[in-house]
């Protein structure tokens, strides 16, 4: 069992900037074989969908609607990803939850608020 805890999300204004931190824990044999890491977001309304994901080499991608703003990685060392948010839009508001693949199971955190409003 792996457990993912995400923290740094909050209220920014447009245009500015937040870093946004998950933390893995649990069985140390599972979290030494994560393979994928990924940032979801889910707006009101909307279905979740990935913002920017990541492997254990450090192969990053992004959505579309994020990339040159947000900046993926990871610490294996620490068990920890990161989410590096620049240049935030109103339409960037959304629970943005973490993600890990560790020996073909799953694993999701519990998500952490961003709001963009001014």
């Amino acid at each position: 069992q792996v457990q993912l805890v995400e923290s740094g999300g909050g209220l920014v204004q447009p245009g500015g900037s937040l870093i946004l931190s998950c933390a893995a824990s649990g069985d140390i044999f599972s979290i030494n074989r994560i393979d994928r890491m990924a940032w979801y977001r889910q707006a009101p309304g909307k279905q979740r969908d990935v913002v920017a994901a990541i492997t254990s080499g450090g192969s990053a991608n992004y959505a579309d609607s994020v990339k040159g703003r947000f900046t993926i990685s990871r610490d294996n060392a620490k068990n920890t990803m990161y989410l590096i948010m620049n240049s935030l839009k109103p339409e960037d508001t959304a629970v943005y939850y973490c993600y890990a693949q560790t020996k073909g199971m799953d694993y999701w955190g519990k998500g952490t608020l961003v709001t963009v409003s001014s």
